[in-house]
């Protein structure tokens, strides 16, 4: 099948099939499908601009779908994903301006698929560092603990989450549904102006970095991270998308075509959360940025020709 927007042709089974897997891991664990989604459109000779467009919007009926069951399950915290949409907008704006200026030049696909391959890579090393010390250190009752009790998280670095929610530069607001106290609004912003700008610049709703940073940073359950996370990645992606329309970097057919298959995805990883405890879903998170930083390594080494 032609598509005449990006100039490339895909045939439509790959796309149902990439939507539904990217689907499934956002449901899951409310990041992951830009692992594989944006490798994935490389790897299928999409140009590297349209594969940062296209992947955000693709990611976001694939979020609409995702957060209405994690909303139904009560792990959204909308208090803490509107302020964080104060930082996100202005940085997913900064990560599409950089993308206009570098495809007016040769070193577009080096550029953004080295970054996403250094980032997927030192956030997986990361994640397993922490799951690790989580599931061997020795068991004893800790105060910091206790924010993550509602979600069944007991992370070996919720230390530093409590470092972060004593900041004290005002304002400071509470966060009951997360269950936080007291917590800088200038952290929360920090957070989100740096997903937003990774967001606008690598594709995806940068879930990859406001996930784990909203654990270990801000101190959320895991559970309510992911549902956070999907309602943010609406709105931020969302705007994602219309930024980079307007610069011509979205093929919308590509993304309805692999709508069709992260709709049902999404819907099915959403519900698995319910089984799992928070470490058990870090852990199985470990291996999803490994797989895309191969995809993008292969489709750079290569020339992107699946």
């Amino acid at each position: 099948m032609s598509f005449p927007i990006s100039g490339v042709h895909i045939a439509p089974a790959w796309l149902v099939l990439v939507g539904f897997i990217a689907g499934l891991l956002g449901g899951f664990f409310g990041v992951g499908g830009s692992f594989i989604a944006g490798p994935a459109l490389y790897a299928l000779r999409v140009p590297m601009n349209f594969v940062v467009g296209t992947d955000l919007a693709h990611i976001v009926g694939k979020s609409i779908v995702a957060f209405r069951s994690h909303r139904e399950l009560g792990h959204v915290d909308y208090k803490l994903g509107f302020y964080m949409l104060i930082g996100t907008l202005p940085g997913v704006e900064i990560g599409a301006r950089l993308i206009e200026h570098l495809k007016r030049t040769a070193h577009i696909d080096w550029v953004v698929g080295g970054s996403m391959v250094l980032i997927l890579i030192s956030l997986s090393a990361f994640m397993a560092w922490e799951s690790w010390a989580t599931l061997t250190r020795k068991k004893t009752p800790r105060a910091e603990d206790a924010a993550h009790s509602k979600g069944g998280d007991h992370s070996a670095f919720a230390h530093i989450a409590v470092v972060v929610q004593r900041f004290a530069l005002p304002p400071h607001i509470q966060l009951p549904i997360s269950g936080i106290k007291r917590i800088s609004v200038w952290s929360i912003m920090l957070v989100s102006l740096a997903a937003g700008f990774l967001g606008g610049f690598l594709g995806g709703g940068a879930g990859y970095f406001r996930m784990p940073a909203m654990i270990y940073l801000l101190g959320l359950p895991t559970h309510i991270a992911v549902g956070t996370d999907l309602f943010e990645v609406i709105i931020s992606a969302g705007f994602g998308t219309v930024t980079h329309a307007l610069k011509g970097n979205v093929d919308i057919l590509i993304a309805l075509v692999m709508h069709t298959g992260a709709a049902i995805g999404a819907q099915i990883g959403a519900l698995l959360t319910q089984y799992f405890a928070g470490v058990r879903i870090r852990l199985a998170f470990i291996p999803l940025p490994l797989i895309g930083a191969g995809l993008m390594i292969y489709g750079l080494v290569t020339g992107h020709k699946l």
